[in-house]
C-alpha cells in the first residue's frame, strides 16, 4: 500500500507566474515531463519512452490542482497535487506536493522531486 509524503519548497516567485507552470502543458513540460499534451481534460504525460495518463480533478487558480492517474488500480492513492501556499507575514511563497509511494520508493521519490523542483527554479528564475 501507498503512503502520503507531502513536500515543500520554498519558491519566491508570484502565484501567477507558478501557476501555469503546474496547470498547462506547456509549463509542466517546461520541469515536469519531457512532454506534455492535453485531449479535452486528460493530460498525457511523457518521459523517455514511456507515457502516463491523468485528469484534473481539482483546481483553483493560483491556489492548486490535483490530478488523478488513470490507469492506477487504487483511487484513493494514486492522486498527486501542488498547493501553492503563501505566507501572509513574510510573503514567501511555498510549493506544497502531496504524492503517494511505497515504502522502498520514498528516498527516491523524494529526490526525484528535488531534482524535478530544482529545474523548475532554473525555468522561473529562481
Amino acid at each position: 500500500m501507498k503512503k502520503k509524503i507531502t513536500l515543500e519548497y520554498t519558491l519566491n516567485s508570484s502565484p501567477k507566474v507558478l501557476f501555469p507552470r503546474l496547470s498547462t502543458p506547456g509549463g509542466l513540460s517546461e520541469w515536469f515531463a519531457d512532454n506534455v499534451n492535453i485531449t479535452g481534460s486528460l493530460f498525457s504525460f511523457f518521459w523517455d519512452k514511456s507515457e502516463q495518463k491523468a485528469e484534473i480533478i481539482q483546481k483553483k487558480e493560483n491556489k492548486y490542482i490535483r490530478f488523478r492517474w488513470v490507469d492506477s488500480e487504487d483511487p484513493e492513492s494514486h492522486w498527486f497535487e501542488f498547493r501553492i501556499s503563501t505566507d501572509e507575514l513574510t510573503g514567501d511563497t511555498a510549493l506544497i506536493i502531496t504524492d503517494f509511494v511505497d515504502d522502498e520508493d520514498r528516498d527516491s521519490t523524494i529526490e526525484l522531486w528535488n531534482s524535478q523542483i530544482a529545474k523548475l527554479k532554473h525555468v522561473i528564475g529562481l
